[in-house]
């Protein structure tokens, strides 16, 4: 059975870290590209990060840039987003997604195939 599943969130005060964690089941992740999402307004979900098959390209939304950073580790199956320097505004569900592409079409929702439970991030200001 096909499943991911996000863990990692959690209330933290603005200006803390957190890394959220997604451990793929079923099929293996690392050959496939991964996004991070969470609900904005005005949109179903707003792609947060991204990244190409084995290692590939990633790529950041401009209102993380520079402070998020997604990473993979093949061995457990697993996508990493490290959150530094995090803000109130960055509260949201987190939720990963796989397509089953090793390149990324961007971040439109309806391209990935495969979507985890998600994770409550909270920032108190």
């Amino acid at each position: 059975q096909v499943q991911l599943v996000e863990s990692g969130g959690g209330f933290v005060q603005a200006g803390g870290s957190l890394r959220l964690s997604c451990v793929a089941s079923g099929f293996t992740l690392d050959y496939y590209c991964v996004g991070w999402f969470r609900p904005a307004p005005g949109q179903v979900r707003e792609g947060v990060s991204r990244i190409e098959g084995s290692g590939g390209s990633t790529n950041y939304a401009d209102s993380v840039k520079g402070r998020f950073t997604i990473s993979r580790d093949n061995a457990k199956n697993t996508v990493y987003l490290q959150m530094n320097s995090l803000k109130p505004e960055d509260t949201a569900v987190y939720y990963c997604a796989a397509s089953l592409s090793y390149y990324c079409s961007g971040y439109v929702p309806y391209n990935y195939d495969y979507w985890g439970q998600g994770t409550q991030v909270t920032v108190s200001s």
